[in-house]
């Protein structure tokens, strides 16, 4: 896991064909506002955030965001332990963002 700052990350994933974004946040987090184009996989689904992970391709970059950054980190570091080489967590989360946001 790498812990990027906004701009970092934004830079970042702009330059990578292989990015995913991950919103690990809750369902009523992501009616507030998400990063367009995430994939949202609640972290406090336990078993079931789990199983949904093991879904995707270990061989992309995944870009993990939550509120504030912790949960992100919790989940950057399961995702390494299944295997994943490359994650990313956003220093700040969701609250410090700045970038393009997008609701439904």
């Amino acid at each position: 896991m790498k812990e990027l700052s906004q701009e970092e990350w934004q830079s970042q994933l702009e330059k990578d064909d292989n990015a995913v974004i991950l919103d690990v946040r809750t369902e009523e987090e992501v009616e507030d506002g998400y990063i367009p184009t995430a994939k949202n996989i609640d972290i406090y689904k336990g078993q079931e955030f789990v199983n949904e992970v093991e879904k995707l391709d270990k061989d992309k970059n995944y870009y993990i965001y939550c509120r504030s950054g912790k949960r992100s980190a919790q989940a950057c570091t399961i995702l390494d332990q299944m295997g994943f080489a490359n994650t990313y967590n956003l220093e700040g989360g969701f609250m410090e963002w700045e970038g393009e946001k997008a609701e439904d």
